[in-house]
């Protein structure tokens, strides 16, 4: 049985690997997303010094239980010595993202080192800020957890859940396109996380396969809030996003609100069919033009009931677009999505029935 719990758990135990070769002993991940999920860690010693670090396996089996809960590590002050460092996993204009290893709970995590000099250079320190105040506070599956930050005199450290599969956009690079259920598996998946955030009053506004990573069953994970705001109003104005999948009202300069996002996942769906944005030209000035006149145009590999989804989606009036729930009811993802839910435990109204 699994329960459910409010904070995150690691079990450490013993279980047959799906390597046949390896025989050596395996942790079980339980985050607070409640997808269980497992990898082979290697020793200390070789994880410091191999840029090429993938998690492996100890030496020698042992059965071991082992129980750690949130407030002994993420609930105290934490600094750099607390990690062993693996390999990077991404760089960015700020910095680096570094696979990590917590030494006393042996959790694996995603290290984000951000360097303060080049955020103050580019003046935002308030967004970085916004990210951590949003994203602490989201628990949700598709939705890469946040669990600590510190810094030092130059640097601001961010601890996040590890995304095994990494980026969708490289992922989509590798493949060309997504047939139609994974795509709308992705699509089921980032309307709910989206629907959470909307109900927190969060508008995401830079969803796009660059920002999405994929846990270790592929499921889909929202994981840059740079952009993002709370907006208890939920009306902006502020000019953000990536230009492919900037909405007409921000190109406008017209207030916007949450349904920005259903924009976004109506190129983002059409980007995993297809393998490039819809409105994508040579130039901004056609894209802008293309966007505002909202220009789509389908290839033959494209479904009819996935083109039904997308031109529900794309629509110039915000007001007209289908909402989160819709697509997730909508027939084309009811059929082709395979989305695995996480384990629920039962309650003990429900146990007594």
């Amino acid at each position: 049985m699994v329960y459910r719990y409010k904070c995150p758990v690691w079990f450490k135990t013993t279980i047959n690997c799906s390597n046949h070769k390896c025989k050596k002993y395996t942790y079980i991940a339980l985050h607070p997303s409640l997808i269980v999920t497992y990898s082979c860690i290697s020793p200390v010693s070789t994880l410091q010094n191999k840029e090429n670090y993938e998690p492996r396996g100890f030496q020698r089996p042992i059965l071991l239980l082992y129980l750690v809960t949130k407030h002994q590590l993420f609930h105290r002050k934490i600094t750099i010595d607390d990690f062993d460092i693996g390999r990077p996993l991404g760089k960015g204009k700020f910095g680096n993202v570094y696979l990590a290893r917590v030494k006393k709970l042996q959790a694996i995590v995603a290290l984000k080192v951000l360097f303060k000099s080049q955020m103050e250079k580019e003046g935002v320190e308030h967004q970085l800020r916004r990210e951590i105040e949003i994203q602490a506070h989201l628990k949700h599956p598709n939705i890469l957890r946040f669990y600590n930050y510190f810094h030092d005199r130059k640097r601001v450290f961010l601890v996040l859940e590890y995304a095994p599969r990494g980026e969708m956009y490289k992922e989509l690079q590798r493949c060309g396109r997504f047939d139609d259920q994974r795509s709308a598996t992705y699509m089921e998946e980032i309307s709910d996380a989206l629907m959470y955030c909307h109900e927190k009053k969060v508008i995401h506004r830079d969803i796009k396969p660059e920002n999405l990573l994929l846990g270790y069953r592929g499921e889909l994970k929202i994981a840059d809030f740079g952009w993002s705001v709370h907006a208890p109003s939920l009306r902006r104005r502020t000019m953000c996003g990536t230009l492919d999948y900037l909405p007409p009202e921000m190109i406008e300069g017209h207030t916007h609100s949450e349904k920005v996002d259903l924009w976004c996942i109506g190129v983002l769906c059409y980007e995993c069919l297809v393998g490039n944005p819809p409105f994508e030209t040579a130039s901004h000035s056609e894209t802008y033009k293309r966007i505002m006149k909202v220009d789509l145009k389908f290839p033959r590999i494209v479904s009819e009931g996935a083109k039904d989804l997308i031109s529900k989606l794309l629509r110039h009036n915000p007001t007209d677009r289908l909402s989160l729930q819709s697509v997730i009811d909508h027939p084309w993802v009811k059929a082709n999505s395979r989305r695995c839910l996480p384990p629920i435990c039962p309650t003990k109204s429900s146990e007594t029935n």
